[in-house]
């Protein structure tokens, strides 16, 4: 583990993890990926938090907190970065297949590289653009961290829906102008207040999907 990685991390992310009523078991992958997150970070910059302690709630709590809508089958994380939430998500359910979808390269191989050192069989890394993953219907639910607009999302990613699938867009405030723009044929199912361990921002998780 990186020496910046220490005890006072651990001790956070396991009480986020109580808090958020998921298994203490899960902190030991998770400050795996995390401390190998944290070592690629200070030469590829993968992303702009650089402190562990904030990657916790930022980063793995933050992913984390959207699981109770998260249901077993297979997930698109489009535009996912350094593999959030997917990559929390496959840890901490693993009857979940998750397909990681990063058109970045150097993200791509962190990602390859992070599944390899943990194991993870239940996710898999597809380096693309979004609209050039041609997988149509293939997916349950896509899901999107600070990607783009509802709209945007749909319009990129939304044929890669089965039947009744649907897109899990986590969001701060609600995107009421987001939703008013939403494409035909879509429309919001719910929305979710998220609570976030460590994190007084406003989270929510808007769930769209076809209209009848």
């Amino acid at each position: 583990m990186s020496a910046t990685i220490d005890g006072g991390v651990r001790t956070e992310l396991e009480a986020g993890l109580a808090a958020l009523g998921l298994a203490p078991a899960l902190a030991e992958p998770l400050l795996a990926y995390l401390a190998l997150l944290d070592r690629w970070n200070r030469t590829y910059n993968l992303t702009a938090i650089r402190d562990p302690r904030e990657m916790v709630s930022r980063h793995l709590l933050d992913s984390l907190a959207m699981h109770p809508y998260v249901q077993a089958g297979t997930l698109a994380d489009l535009g996912t970065g350094a593999g959030l939430p997917g990559i929390p998500l496959a840890i901490a359910q693993p009857a979940l297949q998750v397909t990681l979808v990063e058109s970045n390269g150097k993200k791509a191989r962190f990602m390859r590289e992070a599944l390899r050192t943990l194991g993870l069989d239940n996710a898999r890394v597809a380096e693309a653009r979004i609209e050039a993953l041609d997988r149509p219907g293939a997916f349950d639910a896509i899901t999107a961290r600070a990607l783009a607009t509802l709209p945007l999302i749909l319009e990129l990613g939304g044929d890669l829906l089965a039947p009744g699938g649907t897109l899990l867009a986590m969001k701060g405030a609600v995107p009421i102008d987001e939703i008013a723009a939403l494409p035909a044929g879509w429309q919001v199912e719910r929305i979710e207040p998220l609570q976030v361990p460590g994190l007084a921002a406003e989270r929510h998780l808007v769930v769209v999907g076809r209209t009848p």
